[in-house]
């Protein structure tokens, strides 16, 4: 099918910069929080890591909730059926808003038991257990801002959500600094300075989104009667197409999570160059989720206009653009890799294990650039989202994690032989992926 290039990258690049953009921001939260913890020590920084595996889990939950949103959204506004959306808004409201407060709830009651699932360090459970119990209030504010914010960028709404992370990301990074050196004459909070420092942040965060939502959006409105809204095939379609998504990203989430605690079990050092390595991933990645989302909004757009031909050839061009991407992103882990271990206060031990980790890392974002786009934009464009569910479960749970537990635990191997374990599995999923865009079998019409 032919498509005016120029007018499709030009498109491409309004969707892709805005996303990139608040990617980078959001990464740029975890590295002020890495930077400014690894200067204060191994021990805040592990603590900080681990306990922030809640709210990563918690994040991927809502994530894959909003995404299997747009999955219906971007399709309805393929069809300008704005109602619908603002419908479905309210429904993933509801769910994300109650497991955000299972989350914190859960948090309060049991915070020792849930940092000791990721690590037997007494005195990393008690610096965590401080941070956990201070960052769990700002649980609830992060599902309100990521619902909308995620509703809204499917019917091509893109720049609020750089906006508002960007003053957030002011307000972290100068708060963090406060807290947790104790400067303006404040004690020094350490792990615990940089948990209030993103409470501050998400406060900051609600506070422009209800103003944008009220007094700037009249496209997609928030209607509090829609939080307890009842629409029988609504509902139906929702639970069809978006609770796959939203067990695929906990499903994935856990396993992230569950890696981080195998390798918490092997020491700090590895927990600290861990905690370096996963920053260094989601820089490199910014971009090409980016490109996911974008493929998402397009493909999405185009089968609710029943124009499927065009939603093939969008699908091809993306993943092209995500090989390329995808090696750009190794490329600059590697060129991170020297610049982290001299900037951080780490052991000689950790930084032996970053720069092994960081090899390791450089072709994993390969994988995982050309997998989002076909699993994250693609298939969930096109209402195919069982596909990437099995496909997580089954190579990341079975191959990844299985094999670096047996490695770690039971072989007792070596840290970097455990670690290309635990990063193998978005490897062995490139030949699903690709298999899976040839047969077509992704691309449905869900609306109604």
């Amino acid at each position: 099918m032919q498509i005016n290039n120029k007018q499709f990258y030009r498109t491409v690049a309004g969707l892709v910069l805005p996303m990139a953009l608040q990617n980078l921001i959001n990464v740029g939260v975890s590295s002020a929080d890495v930077i400014m913890l690894g200067k204060v020590g191994e021990i805040a920084l592990s603590a900080a890591s681990l306990a922030n595996q809640v709210f990563f889990i918690l994040n991927l939950a809502l994530f894959g909730l909003t995404s299997g949103a747009s999955v219906l959204t971007a399709q309805y506004w393929g069809k300008q059926d704005t109602r619908t959306i603002e419908k479905v808004m309210g429904m993933s409201f509801r769910i994300g808003l109650l497991a955000a407060f299972v989350v914190t709830a859960a948090v309060w009651i049991a915070p020792v038991p849930i940092m000791r699932l990721f690590t037997n360090e007494a005195v990393i459970i008690e610096e965590g257990v401080r941070y956990l119990k201070i960052v769990s209030l700002s649980y609830l504010m992060s599902a309100f801002t990521m619902v909308y914010l995620n509703i809204v960028r499917s019917v091509e709404r893109v720049v609020i959500a750089t906006v508002v992370y960007s003053i957030s990301l002011v307000v972290n990074i100068i708060l963090n600094a406060v807290f947790i050196f104790g400067l303006l004459g404040l004690p020094a909070m350490g792990a615990a300075g940089a948990a209030l420092g993103t409470v501050c942040a998400r406060a900051t965060e609600v506070i422009i989104v209800v103003f944008y939502a009220v007094k700037i959006n009249d496209t997609v409105r928030i209607r509090v009667k829609d939080l307890f809204v009842r629409d029988r095939l609504l509902g139906r379609d929702f639970r069809v197409y978006a609770f796959p998504v939203l067990l695929n990203e906990v499903a994935w989430g856990s396993g992230m999570a569950v890696i981080t605690a195998i390798v918490g079990h092997l020491g700090s050092a590895a927990v600290a160059a861990h905690s370096v390595a996963q920053v260094s991933r989601q820089l490199s990645m910014v971009v090409s989720f980016g490109i996911a989302s974008a493929a998402s909004i397009m493909v999405g757009k185009s089968i609710g206009e029943k124009k499927e031909e065009l939603a093939k050839e969008y699908a091809r061009r993306f993943l092209k653009i995500s090989i390329i991407l995808g090696i750009c992103g190794g490329v600059v882990i590697l060129m991170i890799s020297p610049v982290a271990c001299a900037l951080l206060n780490l052991t000689d031990q950790a930084k032996g294990y970053l720069k092994i980790m960081m090899i390791f890392m450089s072709y994993y974002v390969v994988g995982q650039a050309y997998n989002s786009t076909m699993v994250v934009g693609i298939c969930r464009a096109g209402g195919d989202t069982k596909f990437g569910l099995v496909l997580d479960v089954g190579i990341m749970w079975i191959c990844s994690i299985g094999l670096g537990m047996i490695a770690a635990f039971v072989l007792k191997m070596p840290m970097p032989w455990v670690y290309i374990f635990l990063v193998s599995d978005e490897i062995i999923k490139i030949p699903f992926s690709v298999k899976r865009h040839h047969t077509y079998k992704w691309l449905k019409n869900v609306t109604r």
